[in-house]
């Protein structure tokens, strides 16, 4: 097997084939776990980033409880695999707490979770006093999801040494040049070489030229992040317990978690990418944009400024879910794609669904993850 990308989903993709006598080759672009990984907002989400309703409304309820359910089950696997394997990434428990500050907020959060449970889906719903208690948020109430946090850099090189120990062979700076499929194998053409396998499979945001007949369906979105100085004693004191992150209804959402040394981590101001100079220009307006609209989130905060600031390019699917499996219009293929925004689980997902369709050995409704449920 050939895997393309070096970040969380690749390197799972790599420990679960390795571990099950495949050999592999991981290509990656730059370094390990420093691009979208990296850059990602650390949480291993139990829920999908998505609304139920919608998912519902466009899949019916038994697709969008079996993906739901598969994904939930995958961040608790994830969670005890990185502890049994001993990966040190900063893993501990952070629910998420779905908020809105919309006047009819409230009630269309409450339609949300009344889908959600009786899907038979796990989330429990927080009183206005609650969300204030646990996040500091005046708000009428919001969703509590369960889930942990985790330093998604540590995670994804820990993940990619316990590929390696298995016997996967990791190649950073190799970037793909070329992807052709053979009658028998497959050869991914780098700068330094050929690799010949039987399969390749694609776990990268940003599609292969050889690949772009696909990329019209997993359109680029360029999303800004910013990391305060650490909060004053003061500060820490006015913005509740910071047991649990935020995501408000916003549109863009914004996310906020608060991180162990007591800075803040905000997330948001989704817009179309831009490239070159231009993307220069914007990162530092548009940081202080979003600390700007934290502030109007927690007022206590105004005043500290961004010790760290930066963009990061996520593609999502046609129906905001991720997409893993086969295409059938490109043989010795699999894919991973549109799971940056939904957290770290999507990584072990897809390398347990990717795994089975290798061996020819599918799950009951793995179908439903793939191509077939969006194209």
């Amino acid at each position: 097997m050939a895997i393309v990308g070096g970040g969380l989903t690749g390197c799972a993709c790599a420990l679960a084939f390795a571990a099950a006598g495949v050999k592999v080759v991981l290509l990656e672009a730059e370094r390990v776990g420093a691009g979208a990984t990296a850059g990602s907002v650390g949480l291993m989400r139990q829920s999908l980033d998505a609304s139920f309703q919608e998912t519902a409304a466009l899949h019916g309820v038994r697709t969008s409880r079996h993906v739901w359910q598969s994904f939930r089950r995958a961040a608790l696997d994830f969670t005890a695999a990185l502890r049994r394997t001993g990966i040190r990434a900063d893993l501990v428990p952070q629910d998420l707490v779905i908020v809105s500050r919309e006047p009819d907020g409230a009630r269309r959060l409450q339609k949300e979770l009344s889908a959600r449970r009786g899907a038979g889906l796990d989330a429990s719903w927080l009183t206005s006093r609650a969300v204030g208690e646990q996040t500091g948020l005046a708000a009428s109430g919001g969703i509590r999801t369960r889930g942990d946090a985790l330093d998604p850099y540590r995670a994804c090189v820990g993940v990619a040494a316990a590929a390696a120990s298995k016997g996967a062979k990791i190649h950073e700076q190799s970037r793909v040049r070329r992807i052709r499929a053979r009658r028998k194998s497959v050869e991914v053409a780098t700068e330094a070489g050929v690799v010949t396998a039987n399969a390749v499979l694609i776990a990268t945001g940003a599609l292969p030229d050889d690949l772009r007949a696909l990329r019209r369906h997993f359109a680029p979105v360029m999303s800004y992040a910013a990391v305060t100085e650490p909060l004053p004693a003061a500060v820490r004191r006015e913005t509740g317990k910071r047991t649990a992150a935020v995501r408000d209804t916003h549109v863009p959402a914004r996310l906020v978690r608060w991180l162990k040394d007591d800075r803040v981590l905000v997330t948001g101001g989704d817009r179309p990418v831009v490239n070159g100079r231009s993307r220069e220009k914007l990162l530092v307006p548009h940081v202080n944009e979003l600390m700007y609209e934290l502030t109007t989130l927690y007022p206590p905060i105004s005043g500290l400024q961004p010790e760290w600031g930066w963009d990061v390019d996520s593609y999502g699917s046609p129906d905001g879910l991720p997409v893993i499996g086969p295409h059938r219009n490109f043989p010795r293929h699999l894919f991973a794609l549109g799971q940056a925004r939904h957290g770290a689980a999507v990584a072990w997902l897809a390398a347990r669904v990717l795994l089975r369709a290798y061996l020819q050995k599918p799950a009951k409704r793995d179908e439903l993850f793939g191509f077939a449920r969006v194209l």
